[in-house]
């Protein structure tokens, strides 16, 4: 009898724990399965995304490797553009979109989207290269704009020091512009001996040098 009413005690005492305690353990049975649930669809939610956006960007790089873009083929480049930074703005697909998107507005001379484009990479990107690489092309844009003093600030808001040898380049593109040749020339030597150093191609830097009278500099 002893051990019967020890048994019923136990019982009892497990119903009680249970009437307590009940409602909560399968509460948090429940939430933590709807948490491995939620990672997972979040998991799947970002990988549908990424692949989303690669396959956009894909499709932006094939128009704009054509030679020759029609309106039609433009206008679904821009749409493309807007896609990717409305949906996946905080991709590198973005920044990326955006500087090609500078790229064709230049080619159909329309320098005021390439300027919007650009300054959005400059506004907008967490990527310190693309920040600068857009404010390389930006400070170009403005050189050919007649605007060499603005040129010059962007150039001195943030280049990287990878893209040092191009950024004395455009520098000297704006010396020259105000007519300084000397600090032109400098700045051309600079870029020279920066590329030479870094192994990387500069294109026409030599023939700026020579139609200042510098015949020495090779690369």
């Amino acid at each position: 009898m002893a051990e019967l009413r020890s048994e019923e005690e136990q019982l009892d005492a497990i119903k009680q724990w249970w009437k307590q305690n009940g409602t909560s353990l399968i509460a948090g049975v429940a939430l933590a399965a709807a948490g491995v649930f939620g990672w997972n669809a979040w998991q799947d939610y970002q990988a549908n995304q990424a692949e989303a956006a690669s396959m956009r960007y894909q499709q932006l790089l094939s128009l704009s490797g054509q030679e020759e873009l029609d309106e039609s083929a433009r206008a679904r480049a821009s749409e493309l553009v807007a896609e990717i930074t409305d949906e996946h703005g905080d991709t590198l697909y973005a920044d990326l979109a955006l500087l090609i998107d500078a790229r064709l507005a230049v080619g159909q001379s329309d320098l005021a989207a390439a300027r919007n484009a650009l300054e959005a990479v400059i506004d907008t990107s967490s990527r310190d290269y693309l920040q600068g690489l857009a404010r390389l092309r930006l400070s170009r844009l403005q050189v050919a704009e007649g605007d060499a003093e603005a040129a010059l600030a962007t150039l001195e808001a943030g280049v990287p020091e990878a893209l040092a040898a191009q950024r004395a380049n455009v520098r000297g593109d704006a010396h020259y512009a105000q007519g300084q040749e000397d600090a032109a020339r400098q700045a051309w030597e600079e870029a020279l001996t920066l590329a030479q150093e870094r192994d990387q191609p500069l294109y026409g830097v030599e023939l700026k040098l020579d139609n200042l009278g510098h015949d020495e500099a090779t690369l």
